[in-house]
Parts: structure tokens; sequence; C-alpha cells
């Protein structure tokens, strides 16, 4: 039995990333050997306007030093928005900035970005068309749209919240996006994404709201734990936390 060291790069108003992520994969914990601590390093950020996620992502790279020194076995830049508002593709830019500076402190380990582990997790579903659900303000949204559009997907339908307090987002009870999803276009979609954002709760709902639909629903949270278990080649597997860790994914028709 191996313990793996799980860095977070969390907005310093992130209370969910450190709940929701060893949530699943304490969950995992129940069906696989492997153990799990984790470890955080914060970017200061309150309210989710442009001007603060600019600062705030510009912090990232002194929190991947920091998160070094703990010879983590991976690390995960917990802000969706934070990367797609940064400009299309920025994700692949913010990857290499993080691994350039951990590079720099003569440690190799890989990172992964909640933003990136949406697309890349979306591509290896195997989802062409898709429906997103944010607590952003219209703006933010829209670009959060565009990002997921330019990486070649077909946007059905995108409803925002409008929440500009990062702490009123973690505050939802993440059951209420059993309701929220009703307001949603989800007819033919491949995929629902039930919380373009990692901050706002969402892994009670996942496995309900899939049943409901009879389609694939996940989250950017449900994708990062993804790509961190695929970065440490352990199997992507955890119980009830929708489509993208299910057991033996398979691409949409």
């Amino acid at each position: 039995m191996r313990a793996y060291r799980i860095g977070q790069i969390v907005p310093s108003s992130n209370i969910t990333m450190e709940t929701e992520i060893p949530a699943m994969l304490r969950s995992r914990e129940t069906i696989r050997p492997e153990r799990f601590t984790f470890h955080s390093s914060r970017m200061r950020m309150k309210k989710v306007t442009q001007e603060e996620l600019t600062a705030m992502d510009r912090d990232s790279l002194r929190c991947a030093r920091e998160l070094s020194d703990a010879d983590v076995d991976v690390m995960g830049y917990a802000c969706l928005v934070a990367i797609m508002s940064q400009g299309l593709g920025y994700h692949r830019k913010s990857k290499t900035n993080l691994e350039g500076a951990i590079t720099d402190e003569g440690k190799s380990i890989p990172v992964v970005s909640s933003a990136g582990a949406l697309i890349e997790g979306l591509k290896e579903m195997g989802a062409k068309r898709v429906s997103l659900l944010m607590p952003y303000m219209k703006p933010l949204a829209q670009r959060v749209t565009d990002y997921v559009a330019n990486e070649g997907f077909e946007i059905q339908d995108s409803l925002a919240l409008e929440i500009e307090d990062n702490l009123a987002v973690a505050a939802r009870d993440p059951l209420t996006l059993i309701e929220d999803v009703k307001r949603l276009d989800t007819k033919g979609v491949d995929a629902v994404v039930l919380s373009c954002c990692v901050q706002m709760p969402s892994l009670p709902a996942l496995a309900p709201v899939e049943a409901a639909l009879g389609i694939p629903v996940t989250s950017a949270a449900a994708c990062t734990v993804r790509s961190m278990l695929q970065q440490m080649r352990l199997e992507p597997v955890v119980p009830a936390a929708g489509a993208m860790l299910a057991p033996g994914l398979r691409p949409a028709a």
C-alpha cells in the first residue's frame, strides 16, 4: 500500500476543492489499496472578477514552487475560470509555466488544471455536444462557454447562475443542482457538465442527475480527479462520482 501526495493550487477563498477532491479519493480508497494525503498552497482571490482572476493566476507559480518542496506526486491548479478567462487555449500555457517553475526547483512533478482536465476528459469520453452549468456572472460565463467551444465542442446550452462572491458559490447546497439542471437544455447532448466550476459543490448531485437524465454527467472537479489519477498511473475509478470516474469509461456513441 502506497500513500500518494496530492498537491492543490487553490484560490484563497476556495473551500470546495479541499472537500470534494479528498471525498472522491477517500471513496476510492474503499475499493482500491492506495491511500492519499492532501496539501495546498493558496492564491489570493475573494470575488470572481476578471481583475482578481488575472492577479491570482500570476501567483500560481509561487504556489507550484511551495508545493514542490513537499514532493507531491501531482499538482492540480484548482480554478477553472482563472485559466479560461486568460485566453483561448491558456490551460496549455499555464501547464508549461507551472512545470517550468517546478523544474527550476530541481523537481519533476506533473501538473493538471481543472480547465485542462475538463477539456481532456470530455474528449476522452468522446463527447461532441455538451451543456454547461456554472455559477459565474454572465461575461465570465461567456468566456468559459467560448473556451469550451474553441476546443471543438458544440455547446447546446449553458446556464450562468450569476454569483460573484466566491464564498457564496461554495455555500450552495449541491443538491440544488438537481433542480437547476431542469433549466438547462440537455436534449440530444452527449454529456452535461453539472458544475463547470470547482468551487461550486456538485459531488452528491452527480449520480442522481445522471440517473434522472440517462446521459453522462460530470463536473470540473471529477474531471480533475480523473486527470490526477491518470498522471499517477492509477486506474481513474471512483464510486458514485459520475460518468468520468465510472469503471470502463467508453466514448459516446
